[in-house]
């Protein structure tokens, strides 16, 4: 984020540290983004001279990523990339969401491509992968999810949460009621606790939704009356 503002070109090209990236591939990054109207071009690492486990997960994660966003990219998080100077300064960064610019740019309507890229076998540092950060990267990917897609309608994803939660619910109590009915007592039984918590949490998932929805509805309520406000202002 430092970068992207102190940066005052039309281009803004990123790449990692590492010497893995070959400064001599950005004239390519450069033209597929002047000659193909993209407003920013993703390096695919191609072929890539990682590890295979590493390799593997990052296949694994380009794929769920490309499924659940509809940004198809061979390497999501590849480091190496060239922007047109206005998408930088649209972009508000924090923890790991370095490695989901693509999709960020994507929902404000920039338009992304991707051109593959020479890349070396690392020879100097030591690498920051591991296996944490698979826990934290599909987190992050449900944070890049919420904000692009659900960030206006979080019923959507919260109230949808809550029905299939409380569903499960009014199933095992269904068939504790037809136990109950051939067996008798079932009130010591603890999916009846489980049948309960679950019924109850549900209906507060679908609370939360709504609950957003009013904190959303008010907020644009209030944005278009401070627009009315400043058009009367300007009359």
């Amino acid at each position: 984020m430092a970068g992207f503002a102190a940066a005052i070109g039309d281009i803004v090209i990123t790449m990692d540290a590492d010497l893995q990236d070959d400064p001599s591939e950005i004239p390519k990054l450069v033209e597929a983004l002047n000659n193909e109207n993209y407003d920013i071009i993703s390096g695919w690492k191609y072929p890539r001279k990682d590890p295979l486990e590493k390799r593997m997960f990052s296949f694994v994660f380009n794929r769920v990523t490309a499924f659940f966003t509809g940004v198809e990219l061979h390497d999501m998080n590849c480091g190496f990339k060239a922007y047109r100077a206005e998408v930088v300064k649209e972009l508000y960064l924090y923890g790991d969401l370095h490695r989901y610019i693509p999709i960020l740019a994507h929902q404000e309507g920039y338009k992304v491509g991707e051109v593959k890229v020479r890349h070396h076998p690392r020879r100097f540092g030591v690498s920051k992968y591991g296996f944490k950060r698979i826990p934290k990267g599909f987190f992050d990917l449900f944070t890049v999810l919420f904000l692009t897609k659900y960030l206006k309608r979080p019923l959507h994803v919260f109230g949808t949460i809550g029905v299939i939660v409380a569903f499960i619910g009014v199933l095992i109590g269904l068939y504790l009621a037809v136990l109950w009915s051939m067996e008798g007592g079932v009130g010591f039984r603890p999916l009846l606790m489980l049948s309960v918590l679950m019924i109850i949490l549900g209906i507060q998932f679908f609370s939360i939704g709504l609950l957003g929805e009013l904190v959303i509805g008010l907020i644009s309520r209030l944005e278009r009356r401070i627009n009315d406000n400043q058009e009367k202002d300007q009359t």
